[in-house]
């Protein structure tokens, strides 16, 4: 039987090498992978693409990463934060790039990506800078702007549980990106708070099945939750 469990965090980011593009998992918080992002912290990959949802929360997670001076350029919807400065800061001194995308278009790009379709309409952004530069095409008497679905590299997401074979399931609103950047992926690790026999999960409640799962590794008892209870930040 394949099993896709590692060792530690540290095992689980090890082959992330400079300049990859990362989808990372969350809603703000909620849902993202913190121990695997400060792992990759820890392992020094840096020149990297990310994509999410933000720029992330207080002084841990995506915030750290961008922080530490890891990330070249963020691809996301929500670039600015009351709970983080880190990314407006860098931004303005012209020390890292922006690709905005409304979010809705964010998850569809997402989306499409790991159905493979390259590329789709939609009415979102027309007339804004945000379609400048855009293919726009009239569709039965209505503008639309092309977008390219998006891919990655690697993919970090957080889980409730896991079994070996790399099947999933989520706390509820945490779930959000998680799905669709695992299927976007080449290689997609994920951070489960249970890791459960091959048989403990049963087959009609799997969210994401193992296929586009290559690595789990269990964090039972994030270390970081405290500190962002501490913070006010929701961290399901």
């Amino acid at each position: 039987m394949i099993n896709k469990i590692c060792p530690s965090v540290e095992a689980a980011v090890a082959d992330i090498k400079d300049g990859a593009t990362v989808m990372i998992g969350g809603f703000g918080e909620a849902g993202s992978p913190i121990e695997l992002i400060h792992a990759l912290i820890d392992q020094g990959a840096r020149d990297l693409t990310v994509i999410n949802n933000n720029t992330g929360n207080g002084q841990v997670g995506l915030a750290a990463l961008i922080g530490a001076g890891r990330v070249r350029k963020m691809i996301c919807s929500y670039p600015r934060s009351s709970q983080s400065k880190v990314f407006p800061e860098l931004y303005r001194r012209g020390e890292i790039e922006l690709e905005l995308v409304p979010q809705g278009t964010l998850a569809e790009r997402i989306r499409a990506g790991g159905a493979g379709v390259p590329a789709f309409y939609t009415p979102t952004s027309v007339g804004t800078p945000l379609a400048e530069g855009k293919e726009v095409r009239e569709i039965e008497g209505r503008s639309y702007v092309l977008e390219y679905g998006l891919k990655a590299d690697f993919a970090l997401i957080r889980a409730e549980k896991a079994d070996p074979l790399g099947n999933l399931t989520y706390y509820k609103a945490a779930r959000n990106f998680g799905p669709i950047m695992a299927m976007a992926a080449k290689t997609t690790i994920v951070q489960a708070r249970q890791v459960v026999e091959a048989s403990g999960i049963d087959p009609e409640v799997v969210v994401t099945p193992g296929i586009f799962v290559n690595k789990v590794v269990e964090v039972a008892d994030p270390a970081i939750e405290s500190v962002l209870i501490e913070q006010g930040v929701s961290y399901p």
